[in-house]
């Protein structure tokens, strides 16, 4: 058997108790004073040591032994509850831990009926990794082989399991298709379990477990148009005397019984067609495709394929890298180029805008060209900006030459500065959260605290000037990016444009454009992202903790929500329910034109109600889980519930009241809001990119 670091080689069910055997590599322990096995409980945070034990040694690895036994738990496990594995490992005050794989191996099997009628039973997740879940019961199905015959008949054969199989009536197969609504229904022949199967412990007292099935694609030839399949079990269950109809979720493949893709060409009336069977990449969900087969396309397609997995190798990126070093030594400068990046290319929008603006129009002399990420290419197309793909050999020529590079955020790390470029940092806001070296712990998937410290002040030491909006944000700015080279405090550029438009002429031709309705207010809710709840590096989840349906009973008739989540917030927020009333603009081009239209800002902890305080207009923080962040997570620079410019609440009832309030009394800046004013505000006068553009680039 192979051994993979962190992955489960083996996982049984001891009456209630999960057997767990996991391999460790010995290097991946060696400089570590001590580690543990703990579930943590996802949304929550509890984290829960696990009884571990050191079973063996093969080879490099360590294979360990460890128990969770449910009933001991039982207290911390609610109802969709997600549990997740993880090893955690520590040295002094560094503080690492890291997902635990699945061996994808029928985990959904090991299911443990608990109180309430419910069900416990382990998991792999989209990622790989290995969960656990507290639900009602439900099917479960897995194809363990799929089969194509020359005929045009697709052969399935799979198992499947119900907590209460004696009510069960009988088994189907569902099947639905992407080019019309019916559902198709075909009866499955139940079997005996595979002789192959009876070591496991979820085979134990269950009968009739398998199941084959077959469903003639002939039929579908004839449509000319790409069809798409999906496939489910369902079941006819007696539930109290009564029928009740039970649907599995989408079927799975047993990816390790199995290679895919599984593939037939076969000709009908005259044309040929391709029939593609796969897993989907991150669910292993069963896909079928049935599609008219058109040589060149395909052709074209693989070749794309192709051309992707070389442009991901890890060798082309070596490659890349030392190119990027060796033109920037020996290219010569282009003195009049400057590159500008936002958010990794990812925005035309924030600091680098306002001052590619200003030199767009002040400093015609100048080549200006904007790094754009391959996937928003759209917004620079719609701007009519010049620009060139992120990562692209154009880009590294463009790159490589500039004399200079304007950008908002860091820059992947293993990018070297030429000599002769000088690197603007503007950054991104004013810095109420802990940063880089003043940071204690850090929760970011990828890296550790020390890590994280030493890389970004690694990359700080490239930027040649830094812009600061205040001397509040200069003295922590030094401290926090262990920054020595020139200090800009001149005001955020950015904030120009509030400055310049703030005016009902200009607020109502953004409501024209953003299709808003104009006679009603703008309740702008725009949060900030949370280190420790993320999918991966670089991609993090956000709880819409707000209750929209209580803000629409109180204001569906006075006010539209426009929400704004960070960029670096992966999720993608179903508002349907709530069409006219909210909307989402957290993909728009520029958070400044949402700031020019809201009459009240809702926010927790993000750097924008700086920025918002411009126009000084009311602010509401909902700061829900305001303990939690403030002590565990980063922690504040200044005392944020005693002078932040706007109320601090934590439910949905007191945001209600607190816009009711601004709307029966209007609004006056309180003593507390003014002095935030005067200490964050001072500079901006929109002039602040006059003066960082002639700080810069009259040298």
């Amino acid at each position: 058997m192979k051994l993979t670091n962190r992955k489960i080689t083996d996982i049984h069910l001891l009456e209630d108790t999960y057997s767990i055997s996991i391999a460790i590599k010995k290097t991946y322990l060696e400089r570590w004073d001590n580690y543990y096995f703990a579930l943590n409980q996802r949304y929550i945070g509890v984290e829960l040591p696990l009884d571990y034990s050191k079973k063996k040694r093969e080879g490099e690895y360590f294979l360990f032994q460890v128990d969770f036994p449910y009933h001991s738990f039982a207290s911390y496990f609610n109802e969709g509850e997600a549990l997740d594995l993880y090893i955690v490992r520590e040295q002094g005050d560094e503080r690492t831990r890291s997902r635990i794989k699945s061996n994808d191996d029928h985990l959904e099997f090991l299911q443990l009926r608990v109180d309430n009628g419910q069900i416990f039973h382990p998991f792999t997740t989209r990622k790989g990794n290995v969960s656990f879940s507290r639900k009602d019961p439900f099917l479960f199905g897995r194809l363990e082989n799929v089969d194509l015959t020359k005929d045009g008949m697709l052969h399935l054969n799979g198992l499947y399991h119900y907590p209460d199989l004696e009510k069960v009536i009988n088994l189907q197969l569902v099947i639905t298709s992407n080019l019309h609504d019916d559902v198709m229904v075909f009866d499955i022949v139940q079997e005996d379990i595979p002789k192959t199967y009876k070591n496991y412990d979820w085979y134990k007292a269950m009968k009739h477990q398998a199941f084959s099935a077959k469903f003639d694609l002939k039929t579908y030839l004839t449509l000319g148009k790409t069809q798409y399949f999906k496939f489910y079990l369902q079941m006819e269950v007696n539930q109290d005397n009564r029928t009740e109809m039970v649907q599995s979720s989408r079927l799975k493949v047993n990816t390790l019984k199995q290679e895919y893709p599984v593939t037939l060409k076969r000709k009908f009336a005259g044309k040929k067609f391709k029939i593609y069977c796969k897993p989907t990449r991150k669910s292993k969900y069963l896909s079928l495709s049935v599609a008219p087969f058109k040589p060149i396309p395909s052709m074209l397609r693989r070749l794309k394929r192709k051309w992707v997995e070389i442009r991901r190798s890890d060798e082309l990126l070596k490659l890349y890298k030392v190119a990027f070093y060796l033109l920037g030594k020996v290219l010569p400068v282009q003195k009049n180029l400057v590159v500008f990046e936002s958010f990794h290319g990812k925005q035309y929008s924030d600091n680098p805008r306002a001052i590619y603006e200003y030199m767009k129009e002040h400093r015609k002399k100048y080549q200006l060209v904007w790094s754009a990420d391959r996937r928003h290419i759209a917004i620079f197309q719609e701007k009519n900006v010049t620009y060139v793909r992120r990562f692209s050999i154009r880009w590294l020529w463009y790159m490589t030459r500039a004399r200079y590079w304007v950008t908002n955020a860091r820059l992947p790390l293993w990018i070297p500065k030429p000599k002769h470029t000088k690197y603007l940092q503007s950054w991104h806001g004013t810095p109420l959260k802990r940063l880089a070296a003043d940071m204690e712990e850090v929760h970011m998937p990828g890296t550790n605290t020390k890590k994280y410290k030493k890389n970004f002040i690694k990359e700080a030491s490239k930027w040649d000037y830094l812009i600061s909006p205040n001397a509040y944000s200069t003295e922590i700015f030094r401290r926090a990016f262990q920054f020595d080279k020139e200090m800009i405090e001149s005001g955020y550029p950015r904030n120009d444009y509030l400055t310049k438009s703030n005016h009902p002429r200009a607020i109502e031709n953004l409501k024209e454009k953003l299709k808003l309705p104009k006679d009603k207010k703008v309740i702008l809710y725009a949060p900030t992202w949370r280190d420790n709840q993320f999918y991966q590096k670089g991609k993090y989840k956000f709880n819409l903790e707000l209750d929209l349906d209580r803000l629409y009973e109180a204001f569906g008739d006075t006010h539209v929500m426009v929400l704004r989540m960070h960029y670096l917030v992966a999720e993608n927020l179903d508002i349907s329910a709530y069409k006219g009333f909210v909307y989402d603009f957290s993909n728009y081009e520029d958070i400044r034109d949402l700031y020019l239209i809201a009459d009240v800002l809702i926010t927790d902890y993000s750097s924008v109600f700086f920025d918002y305080a411009n126009l000084k207009r009311p602010m509401i923080f909902f700061v829900y889980d305001i303990d939690d962040y403030r002590d565990h997570l980063r922690g504040f620079y200044f005392d944020f519930e005693r002078k932040a410019p706007g109320p601090l609440v934590q439910t949905t009832e007191e945001i209600i009241e607190e816009i009711q309030k601004i709307e029966e009394n209007g609004f006056m800046p309180s003593e507390v809001e003014e002095a935030f004013y005067q200490r964050f505000c001072y500079l901006e006068d929109g002039n602040a990119s006059e003066r960082v553009v002639k700080k810069v680039f009259n040298k």
